[in-house]
């Protein structure tokens, strides 16, 4: 097992009457259609007529917080419901005056979007058009069968099969459908399938199910043959599970009230009894369980953003005792891969901050049996591993590209897999076979759709089995890649990743979309993506910005935008977008910001840091609340992010300094730029009132007629809309309004009446 492969037989590798509190102007009976608006518009009238709607006006109840000697006043905590724990499974449980106020905010952007409904509804035609519907992965071979996932034609949900394998490895037989994701689906507004696992022998299926947005899945087992559920083992998983080998026990997680996942359990699925075997007594490490690669071992392992802790169960044994790897020490990552006899570890132990790896036997891989192979080279940031019975392959980062190296096993001489391209993303899939001499992997550019290829790693020969169909056409030759390096504040020289047409001129007059994320280590891929085409081909330039706080410079990258040096990340983001103003590819005010859950706190920072930059700002289920979240020890995720922003709680210090960029904690009366906020209801990583409290003191505050929209969805959590057509209605919008922010929308909507 290992960071980039999930166990091998899991097939999701194949494949997001109250009171009134509020006022809110409703359109006239009279008003003119959305298409007949936009036909009848003049550059720029859309924002002008956005500014004349009235706004809702959210009711102050203000609160005092006490906290380290310092008192600070929230006027909007009573949209946090005390009952929120239930909201997260059942809804309709709000409490009416919030459910109002979020249904009015609704209205609201409803009205000031209306005119763009046309316009949205072509961008979505343009995304869905570049979607193949009846597409499919390419068959991985495990066993008897080759498994694959595809979509119907119209269909949003995964579509499970399996084909059989002949003698020779060639698919041979009929397809059969082993979950139908849309037929699941039916009846529900939302439905989203977590793990989904065959039973070693073939016969069973695993598979797990939320449907509410809340992240508490239902887990089930189906009998292949039958097509039937023979059982259900919880309605409070985690979504994560493994088989033993018997192809009878289960190895699963269980979530508390709270929402984490506390306990991993051990089940034959034919019983109701399931074993308790482990019970994580600290709220701040997460639980998960997982398969090495040869099927040796099922793993349990534990940990927080910082260290991790694994034990292990022998695979063949269905009563195993634990064994346990290496205790927890606090600031020591390693996971371990299964590959030709033995474990691999990699791991940061002994100061090797990018990562270096060491082995461990097979049958006993406590730590005072590593031992060290491949020492640590600064700046070479070692992702993760996949092994093979002959071979071990690790996936790499330097100067923020990826790249792949293949070790054989017999020899140790090692060989990488070269790509060309000045920014590229690749993903590494492995094998569904631990015996076998091919691995599959990906690759993709901002401009070149995704590429998968089986490497016969013997003959290092690439065998391209499928590119990414975009039925609508896609010349990549239309397209600029540019891989630019911006100089931050205090030297530091930050990665930023361009794409825009080919016509685009690079004079100063081109809008920007900046996106960004920069926490928890997580790096931005440059990858394809079929909606960023939709305003890359209306003139934006689409710019990536891999700051501090991910790993695209290795791991100190992310240690040096973290905890107090979290400035250094919305530092590097606004100063990304002062580069490419300085540099003539934009000018102020007319970049548009983007970022969701914690990149949703990257964008509320800048925007308070540097109001000018922006034309507008997209905040996508954001954590803006800083400060009130993580002094909040019940939430979900509070105890495990201690460890990325600190412990407000407890330090002074760590509570000072993450009120000097909490975006909610530093809205001031000042001009900001147009903003659009989206949450949901069942979200329980950021909870839908961190943007309702940041929405409402922002509109209170703010010293301009500038728009401040905040959508929450009120059937779903942190991903947005479910269904793979629903989500483009939601990405529709966002475009529209970055469109709008900038005046594109305007001068499309006056193209339109003019060809009318």
């Amino acid at each position: 097992m290992s960071d980039l492969h999930s166990p091998s037989r899991l097939l999701a590798i194949l494949a997001a009457g109250a009171t009134a509190l509020l006022s809110a102007c409703s359109p006239p009976a009279d008003a003119p259609t959305p298409e007949s608006q936009e036909a009848q518009m003049d550059a720029p009238d859309l924002l002008a007529r956005a500014r004349s709607i009235e706004a809702p006006t959210v009711e102050q109840r203000p609160q005092e917080i006490i906290q380290h000697g310092e008192t600070r006043v929230d006027e909007y905590a009573w949209l946090r419901d005390d009952n929120w724990q239930q909201v997260m499974r059942e809804p309709e449980v709000l409490a009416p005056d919030i459910r109002t106020m979020l249904e009015a905010e609704n209205a609201y952007v409803g009205e000031v979007m209306s005119p763009l409904r046309g316009l949205q509804s072509r961008i979505y035609d343009e995304m869905r058009g570049r979607i193949k519907e009846d597409d499919s992965s390419p068959p991985e071979r495990d066993g008897p069968f080759f498994y694959y996932v595809r979509y119907r034609e119209g269909g949003q949900y995964p579509v499970y099969v399996r084909r059989p394998a002949d003698e020779n490895g060639e698919i041979t037989g009929e397809e059969q459908i082993i979950l139908d994701g849309d037929a699941e689906a039916e009846g529900f507004e939302y439905f989203d399938l977590g793990a989904v696992s065959q039973s070693p022998d073939h016969r069973y299926l695993a598979y797990a199910v939320d449907t509410a947005g809340s992240e508490f899945y239902t887990l089930r087992i189906r009998d292949m043959q039958t097509g039937e559920d023979v059982a259900s083992l919880t309605e409070e998983g985690y979504g994560s599970l493994v088989w033993a080998n018997d192809s009878e026990t289960i190895y699963w997680v269980w979530r508390d009230e709270n929402n984490r996942p506390r306990r991993v359990y051990r089940q034959a699925f034919s019983s109701d009894d399931a074993e308790l075997i482990y019970e994580e007594s600290d709220p701040g490490y997460f639980l998960g369980v997982g398969k090495t690669e040869g099927d040796t071992w099922i793993a349990l392992t534990s940990g927080d953003h910082m260290t991790s802790e694994w034990r292990v169960f022998n695979a063949n044994d269905p009563a195993a005792e634990a064994i346990l790897v290496s205790e927890r020490e606090p600031g020591i990552e390693y996971s371990l891969t299964e590959a030709g006899g033995a474990l691999y570890v990699r791991t940061n132990q002994d100061g090797a901050v990018d990562f270096k790896i060491m082995t461990a036997p097979l049958d006993d891989p406590r730590r005072e049996n590593w031992e060290d192979l491949i020492d640590h080279r600064p700046g070479v940031l070692v992702n993760g591993l996949i092994g093979f019975e002959n071979w071990m392959v690790r996936m790499e980062r330097s100067n923020a590209l990826p790249r792949i190296i293949v070790r054989n096993l017999a020899d140790n001489a090692e060989h990488e897999i070269s790509f060309d391209e000045e920014a590229y993303a690749l993903g590494l899939q492995g094998s569904a076979e631990y015996a076998t001499d091919v691995m599959r992997f990906s690759y993709e550019s901002p401009s070149t759709p995704e590429e998968t290829f089986d490497y016969n790693i013997a003959a290092r020969e690439r065998t391209l089995i499928k590119r990414q169909e975009i039925p609508s056409g896609h010349d990549a030759s239309d397209y600029v890649v540019r891989r630019l390096m911006a100089p931050a504040r205090d030297g530091v020289e930050v990665p930023v990743t361009l794409l825009y047409h080919a016509d685009t001129p690079v004079d100063g007059s081109a809008p920007v979309l900046l996106y960004g994320y920069g926490s928890y280590g997580i790096t931005i891929p440059a990858s394809f993506s079929v909606s960023r085409l939709s305003l890359v081909d209306r003139g934006m330039i689409y710019a990536i910005v891999h700051m501090r706080g991910g790993q695209a410079m290795g791991y100190n990258w992310y240690l040096d935008g973290k905890l107090n040096n979290k400035h250094n990340t919305f530092n590097d983001f606004v100063d990304g977008g002062r580069f490419l103003v300085n540099e003539g590819y934009t000018s102020e005010g007319q970049l548009v910001a983007m970022g969701g859950s914690a990149g949703g706190l990257l964008v509320g920072a800048a925007m308070n840091q540097d109001p000018n930059l922006f034309a507008g700002v997209i905040a996508a289920v954001p954590f803006v609340d800083v400060v009130n979240t993580i002094s909040d020890p019940t939430l979900p995720l509070t105890p495990p992010e201690w460890n990325e922003w600190g412990n407000p709680i407890e330090d002074a210090d760590a509570y000072r300094y993450m009120m000097s960029y909490s975006p909610y904690d530093n809205v001031t009366e000042q001009a900001y730029p147009h903003l659009f906020a989206t949450a949901g209801l069942t979200d329980p990583r950021v909870t839908y009132w961190e943007p309702a409290k940041w929405v409402a003191r922002l509109r209170d505050r703010r010293t301009d007629d500038g728009l401040t929209l905040f959508r929450t969805n009120m059937g779903a959590g942190h991903g947005g809309a479910s269904g793979r057509f629903d989500a483009l209605e939601e990405r529709a919008e966002e475009w529209a309004f970055a469109l709008m922010s900038v005046g594109l929308a305007d001068i499309e909507a006056a193209e339109t009446r003019s060809a009318d």
